[in-house]
């Protein structure tokens, strides 16, 4: 053995015999030839686990490098893969001419790429075909390293799946042409959410270590996207084999730079994809020599000595290699009944009430009811079992163990008496055995057991019940995966109504599902069982489904957030929120701390028409010029017309032999075009239905088409996958110009306000505008270059272009591709806009609006926003669809956009009213008053008006619309002040609306403004560097000046003491009654961002933009401690009650806890990048506090947290429904509280007028009732409390 693979088995010796159970790895090095049956036998008598695997790693280091591989092998084979990846770095190198399966002939190193890759292993009986095998090989080999197909077509049964596995079972051909491995999908028949499933599951075998990503796509664009870095990044040059395609629209997902082999009934299925395409036709049978074969084996004998009924059965078997294993099994267990069994199929006694499958497989029938009738008596139940396992669907051991209450040894052998006659199959290559039924098995058995189903659905339920509890589901657990994938399924064919009621509306079972596999295939079920989920109550299956399309952008991260937390910002009367607080008042006694919104209203439902045109995804919808009709087609290949007013059906025409992509009007409204994966482009009477026009010149299918603008000379645009643009006129039978110039799939186009240029987007990553007279390409904008970086090369970047629309005056034109949208100058192609949607988002569409600066954007994330295009900023966020949003479209006018969805709904919004909804917003200058149970709040809008706030109800006085910059309540209530933009301070009496202004203004805008304690004193702050004392019931403002620069903020201390701080580097302590400067403290080079005081009064904290904090002593000049280590600005700072330790946040999302006494760093809260950059904190920490215990810290920024402050370990989340940022404060008074905030936040702009606020539990030991308040500035929340077991 090579000193390498000796050295890695020494180093991980003890961890081997810790875990190892030896008796079936002994059986695979057996099988290898690397381990004899005495020493198997010496293993054995070893007395316990560990001494019987000590014993089998002794006899392993002194055999050789085959020795090694097998025992590597093994490990894999038998679910040790964590014990394998341990063992991976010490793989001998081994000559492709050695290192052969005693049996099979096959190398230990194609046993590991197979067995790493999923691929299935031989069948029980095995015969090669040689020449099929070569012809798939060569086919493969065409590839040459570059991106095709190799498509493996012909009937069901005739051993497809077998010869994909069988051509990569050859060691120089993996060499040669897949170094990179062999990744193998089982794919089936399946919808969206499914196939979503299979690309999470592929997607995290390929990146085990999760270097890539820790979490799982979200939808199937970003599992394409993720796959397709996975495989050009880590697994270059693999292969990858997709098993049992049935529909087109699946390879979409996998369209992406890969070699890929697949296996199909349709060899049509690749017509929708790009790049080189091989096929290989599968005759339906086997040749008579090969399935003779195959009974020879069987039945131990010669061919030659096969007696003659044995061509009668094969004849019958009409060549199956299925049919023909089934009968052999039987053969084997009894030799003398060949007359028999040709007689059994020959009567052909058993026949399919209704044919599940499409092709008629009679001898298969009789096989398998033969096989089955001869099966012992008291195992044919557990097989009748088997008829409810979905296909293309393995199922664990264990599931099969909870099914018959039989423990793991009892199961596997019954199953294994199956596998021997060739009744079921398994698969060794995962954590346990996992066993699935060929497709036609499962047809005869739901035929053959139809009148028992439920019955045996009800059966797996009820053993689910005894043997498990929702949450107690692991991962770790083999069987955990089944359970959370079919549970629904199994409840609703058992007609468990009630059970799965309980299920779905169950916040448990959301939070383990989502947590595993994130929102989208619990939304799939939600949509699947909606009419049962009705019986029981509709508004509980509304309210959850909401709660997770809502969601589904948080449920989907790393690390994920707390369900119960989430469930609490649903209304009250939502069954969502009930299960939340009803878990979260038992979880507070553990320690655990939840906010609660308290003036929650329910939002307005701001689509103003929800049809529901069609039964299927709908993939577009659009306008009429007149705006008085609407036209939707989608996935269920219809088109449909409807009247925008009412949504009355108009018209329902089957459009489409395949899935319509797109639809337009023409400029006159005469005609509706439809394009469609099924290649072609028709023209229909848009009030008759009628008609009038096919083409059909596309060689692939056909992405979008839209009409020109004006009436008098219709052309229709279309874009397809075959890489070409073509105009068509309408009264002409042929294209009238066909555009060559991308190099990839065309996604969309649009003709310009005056039909002089046509725009295309493209996969290739370019925008192109065409001269739509000449047909020539103009221009081409390379939009990959503004998603490049120095770490990735450009050809490893794939940027789809999705989209583009053009400005109102054709002067600018939007794109969208990835998470971003761009405007762009049409004449000078320059880039005027960027914006940027967030990490965790991919734009599906986008659309200008004709007549304004807005743009509507539809995210992944299943909800649709309003952008401002001038300024750059979001202005509405529409919320409602329960699914993906393919298309947004506006309305000629301008006036009203469509959105059409996954959830096959389109809904019409009014854009004024979406856009006033969310008109108001809140600026960053807010203040708060507590009183007895009051929350009272003056804030700042957008638009500087003043508004007066009752958190409770909600109810809002408007008091001034003056040029408000900032705001202030005095501590009882009577009176309120306000700075304004040019420097002028006024104060409002609030009982009789009399106003007083300060005589002497600031020169500048006025940026802080506070009342001291007694209410008789206002302190301000501007951009002037001046500090303000206005006495304002007595005498005339006084000016405190020393600053050099704009001051940041300021503080008031005892004995009429004020600490303030700016730009300059400063912090001054001025007394107010003597208006001297006390202290001058020269604090930092760079910006002081904030000060904090201990609770003491005996020291400060200053943060600066320098990436220090320090701590200073009133008495000093200079700092107690100089805190180092932060990488960004250091943003706010905070004592602990007991002034023992220091809190402090920076621009990066880091918090530091420091010992006050000594300086050093006590604790670190690292900002783990979640994805792409986008920090566990969401920016910065604006706002640190400690709990008055000090027990508890909590951080504001993009999302509220609250931590255990002595390991910050986080306790508590709370996560905005739109994009804002937290800040935080904290107040000592049990009755009459009062604070002020703002000074460090950033102002985003958000939707809604609500407010925060929260208390923290008595078990903090804070006997006063002391109250924190959490404001948010821009979008002003609502009011949150913590739950107290006591109180709610």
């Amino acid at each position: 053995m090579d000193a390498k693979a000796r050295n890695c088995l020494l180093q991980h010796r003890e961890a081997l015999e810790r875990d190892i159970k030896t008796s079936y790895i002994m059986d695979h090095m057996i099988s290898n030839g690397v381990l004899t049956v005495s020493e198997e036998e010496k293993v054995k008598n070893e007395p316990t686990q560990r001494q019987r695997a000590a014993m089998l790693i002794k006899m392993i280091l002194k055999k050789d490098n085959h020795s090694y591989i097998s025992f590597y092998n093994a490990l894999l084979h038998e679910g040790y893969k964590d014990l394998a990846a341990l063992l991976h770095g010490g793989i001998p190198v081994v000559s492709s001419s050695d290192g052969k399966d005693s049996v099979s002939g096959i190398t230990s190193y194609v046993r590991t790429v197979l067995c790493e890759g999923g691929v299935p292993q031989r069948p029980v009986v095995f015969v090669t075909r040689k020449k099929l095998v070569n012809a798939i090989q060569q086919k493969l080999s065409k590839l040459n390293g570059e991106p095709g197909w190799v498509t493996i077509y012909g009937m069901a049964g005739c051993g497809k799946s077998v010869l994909a596995a069988e051509a990569v079972r050859d060691h120089s051909f993996l060499e040669d042409c897949f170094p990179g491995g062999v990744h193998w999908v089982s794919v089936g028949k399946q919808d969206k959410s499914g196939l979503l499933m299979k690309l999470q599951n592929l997607c995290a075998r390929l990146d085990q270590d999760e270097s890539f990503s820790q979490r799982l796509p979200l939808n199937i664009e970003e599992a394409k996207d993720r796959l397709r870095v996975l495989m050009l990044r880590k697994h270059p040059r693999s292969l990858l084999i997709l098993d049992d395609i049935w529909d087109p629209w699946v390879l979409k997902a996998f369209d992406n730079q890969c070699q890929i082999l697949l296996t199909t009934r349709d060899k049509s299925v690749t017509d929708s994809v790009m790049g080189p395409k091989y096929v290989v036709p599968v005759e339906s049978g086997l040749g008579k020599e090969k399935a003779l074969e195959i009974l020879s084996l069987f039945v131990n004998m010669k061919k030659a000595d096969l007696p003659e009924q044995a061509h009668s059965i094969i004849q019958e078997c009409k060549g199956s290699p299925l049919v023909v294993s089934l009968i052999g099994a039987l053969l084997r267990d009894f030799p003398n009944r060949w007359e028999y069994y040709l007689r059994q199929l020959q009567n052909k006694q058993f026949k399919r009430i209704r044919k599940s499958s499409s092709y008629d497989y009679e001898a298969l029938d009789e096989a398998m009811s033969i096989s089955v009738e001869m099966l012992r008596e008291d195992i044919k139940d557990y097989y009748t079992d088997l008829s409810i396992i979905q296909k293309d669907v393995k199922v664990p051991t264990k599931v099969l163990c909870i099914l018959w209450d039989l423990e793991m040894e009892e199961v596997e052998d019954i199953l294994q008496e199956f596998v021997n006659k060739s009744l079921l199959f398994c698969d060794r290559n995962g954590k346990s055995f996992l066993y699935y039924l060929h497709d036609l098995q499962v047809d005869f058995l739901t035929e053959k057991n139809r009148s028992q189903l439920q019955d045996l659905h009800k059966k797996m339920v009820t053993q689910f019940q005894r043997h498990h509890q929702l949450h107690s589901l692991t991962p770790d657990q083999e069987d955990c995966m089944y359970w959370y994938n079919f549970l629904a399924y199994h409840m609703a064919s058992a007609n468990m109504h009630k059970e799965l009621c309980a299920l779905m509306f169950s916040l448990d079972w959301i939070k383990a599902k989502t947590e595993l596999v994130g929102p989208a295939h619990l939304i799939h079920e939600f949509v699947e069982y909606r009419h049962i989920l009705d019986e029981k109550d509709g508004t509980d299956c509304e309210n959850f489904q909401e709660f997770l399309s809502l969601n589904g952008h948080l449920l989907g991260r790393q690390p994920f957030p707390n369900i119960v937390q989430l469930g609490l910002c649903e209304l009250e009367t939502s069954e969502v929120y009930r299960q939340a607080k009803l878990q979260a008042k038992q979880e507070v006694d553990n320690g655990m701390l939840y906010l609660e919104w308290v003036n929650k209203k329910n939002m307005k439902n701001l689509s103003r028409l929800v049809v529901r045109p069609h039964t299927d995804a709908v993939y577009h919808a659009c306008f009429s010029e007149d705006g008085q009709r609407i036209a939707s087609c989608g996935a269920d290949k219809t088109l449909q017309v409807f009247k925008a007013e009412t949504g009355e059906k108009l018209l329902e025409i089957k459009a489409h032999e395949d899935e319509v992509l797109c639809c337009a009007f023409s400029a006159d409204d005469r005609f509706i075009a439809t394009c469609s994966v099924d290649k072609k482009v028709k023209i229909w009477n848009s009030m008759t239905g009628e008609l009038v026009r096919i083409y059909d010149e596309h060689s692939e299918q056909v992405n979008c088409c839209h009409f020109t603008n004006i009436s008098s000379h219709l052309l229709l645009a279309t874009g397809s996958n075959d890489y070409f643009l073509k105009l068509w006129d309408l009264n002409q039978e042929e294209c009238r110009n066909t555009m060559f110039g991308h190099t990839n799939s065309v996604s969309h186009c649009r003709f310009s306000p005056d039909d002089q240029v046509l725009a295309s987007c493209s996969a290739d990553g370019t925008l192109k505008l065409w001269d739509v007279k000449s047909a020539n390409e103009r221009k081409s904008i390379n939009v990959k270059q503004f998603f490049l970086n120095s770490e990735e090369p450009q050809e490893d970047l794939e940027v789809i272009v999705k989209c583009c629309s053009w400005s109102a005056d054709g002067a600018k034109i939007m794109v969208a591709a990835k998470n971003k949208v761009f405007l762009f100058d049409i004449h000078t192609s320059g880039l005027l806009a960027e914006i940027h949607m967030g990490h965790h988002s991919t734009v599906q569409y986008c659309d200008f609006s004709p007549h304004n600066h807005l743009a509507v954007v539809a995210l992944s994330q299943y909800c649709v926003e309003l952008w401002s295009m001038d300024s750059g900023l979001k202005v509405a966020d529409c919320r409602g669809h329960l699914s993906w949003v393919h298309c947004v479209m506006f309305s000629p006018d301008g006036s009203s956009f469509l959105t059409s969805s996954d959830d096959q709904t389109v809904r019409l919004w009014e854009t004024k009213k979406v856009c006033k909804n969310s008109a108001t917003v809140l600026k960053q200058e807010i203040d708060v008053v507590f009183q007895e149970n009051e929350v009272t709040v003056l804030a700042v809008d957008n638009i500087r008006r003043l508004q007066l706030i009752n958190g409770n109800t909600g109810q809002i006085d408007y008091l001034t619309e003056a040029q408000v910059s900032c705001c202030c309540l005095s501590p009882h209530l009577q009176y309120l002040a306000f700075g304004a933009e040019d420097g002028a301070i006024q104060i409002l009496e609030l009982l009789n609306n009399r106003i007083f202004q300060s005589r002497n203004a600031h020169k500048t805008t006025v940026r802080h403004i506070q009342f001291t304690a007694d209410g008789k004193t206002l302190i301000s702050s501007s951009d002037d560097s001046a500090v303000q004392i206005w006495n304002w019931q007595s005498e005339d403002p006084f000016f405190l000046q020393a600053h050099q620069e704009t001051v940041k903020d300021f503080k008031l201390l005892k004995n009429s003491r004020l600490l303030s701080w700016s730009f300059d580097g400063t912090v001054k302590v001025w007394n107010i009654t003597t208006r001297r400067i006390e202290k001058d403290f020269v604090c930092h080079q760079d910006t002081v961002l904030s000060c904090d005081i201990s609770s003491d009064g005996a020291k400060f904290s200053s943060t600066s933009a320098d990436k220090t904090a320090k701590i200073w002593s009133f008495e000093l000049l200079s700092p107690l401690h100089e805190l180092r280590g932060h990488k960004g600005c250091v943003r706010c700072s905070s004592f602990s009650v007991d002034n023992t330790m220091l809190a402090t946040g920076d621009d990066n999302g880091e918090i530091r806890i420091w010992n006050v006494s000594n300086g050093e760093l006590l604790h670190l809260c690292a900002p783990i990048s979640v994805e792409e950059g986008a920090s566990t904190h969401g920016g910065w920490v604006t706002d640190l506090c400690f709990s008055p215990d000090t027990k508890m810290l909590v951080s504001a920024g993009g999302y509220l947290k609250v931590r255990d402050s002595q390991r910050l370990k986080e306790k508590s989340s709370l996560y905005p429904a739109f994009q804002a940022i937290f800040t935080s404060c904290v107040s000592a008074g049990p009755h009459t509280t009062h604070q002020k905030r703002g000074a460090v936040t950033i102002t985003l702009f958000c939707m809604l007028r609500w407010i925060c606020k929260a208390a923290f539990l008595r078990s903090f030991g804070s006997s006063d009732d002391s109250v924190r308040d959490v404001l948010r500035p821009e979008l002003s929340y609502h009011p949150i409390q913590v739950l107290d077991d006591q109180n709610d």
